[in-house]
């Protein structure tokens, strides 16, 4: 399964943000007529690199599909950031 949507809350001393909520699914518009220009680039980078090229592919849409549930929250002086995939 595919990202879908990214949250997103910044909280400060003084400086709250309400969650913001980024629909992820947008992006596939743009990515699917760049498609072409991609598969060239990781073509070339895989024939430099001397890397399978569907393994290469199989790998970055693992990390792909895995993003979904990733929970990043992050505080330093008392800011805090927190972002979760949904």
């Amino acid at each position: 399964m595919t990202p879908n949507f990214a949250v997103v809350g910044i909280d400060a001393p003084g400086f709250h943000w309400p969650r913001i909520w980024l629909p992820l699914f947008l992006l596939w518009i743009p990515a699917i007529l760049l498609a072409p220009f991609v598969l060239v680039v990781l073509a070339v980078v895989c024939w430099l690199g001397r890397i399978k090229f569907f393994r290469m592919i199989g790998v970055l849409w693992g990390i792909v599909c895995s993003l979904p549930g990733t929970h990043v929250h992050v505080r330093a002086d008392g800011n805090n950031v927190v972002v979760r995939i949904l």
